[in-house]
């Protein structure tokens, strides 16, 4: 009777494990859910709009275009002022002035587009970060549950284990008692 007793609370013990494996499972697979999720708002097919106002915002925001458009402006007005015999753009270079207006009008607007689709992937990382930080406040929970259901039934297999020795205990010790009484009785 003892020994079933005690086979029985091995198989709770794997039934709770079992229970604990499948629950990580589904951990696992609400994990893989959530971060499918997040990769959809990545970008992957942009308009070609999109692409070019990020090209140009990323060139006319660099030191390489600064120093190519220095170059270009004293190119011109070297052109203009030394080497040209009629210049196309005498020294006020209204002309220069107008193309400087021009590329600064042109490229503002195209800046800010790009700016406007950085602030809404901003955005959505924001919303990312919130998801992420919600699901782990939810992993938390569970962890914090499980541990108290593993506790709490280990502490329950373990009193009745405990329970069972004591059974044991007291059987060994009848039988002891009974051992002792046959051998007075056979003096």
């Amino acid at each position: 009777m003892a020994k079933l007793k005690i086979e029985q609370l091995f198989s709770s013990g794997n039934e709770q494990l079992n229970k604990l494996n499948q629950i990580v499972h589904t951990a696992i697979e609400e994990e893989k859910v959530l971060s499918d999720k997040l990769l959809e708002f990545e970008d992957k097919n942009l308009p070609f709009s999109s692409k070019l106002a990020d090209k140009v915002t990323s060139f006319g925001g660099s030191w390489k275009f600064i120093i190519v458009f220095l170059l270009f402006m004293l190119l011109w007005m070297i052109m203009n002022i030394y080497l040209l015999k009629k210049t196309f753009d005498p020294f006020p270079f209204i002309l220069l002035n107008l193309l400087l207006s021009t590329i600064a009008a042109l490229q503002a607007p195209v800046i800010m587009m790009s700016q406007n689709r950085k602030e809404q992937k901003d955005r959505q990382r924001a919303v990312n970060d919130y998801m992420i930080n919600l699901k782990a406040e939810i992993e938390v929970r569970n962890l914090h549950r499980k541990v108290d259901l593993l506790m709490t039934e280990q502490m329950q297999t373990l009193f009745t284990i405990q329970h069972t020795q004591v059974e044991l205990m007291e059987e060994i010790k009848s039988l002891i008692n009974l051992q002792f009484l046959k051998a007075g009785k056979q003096e």
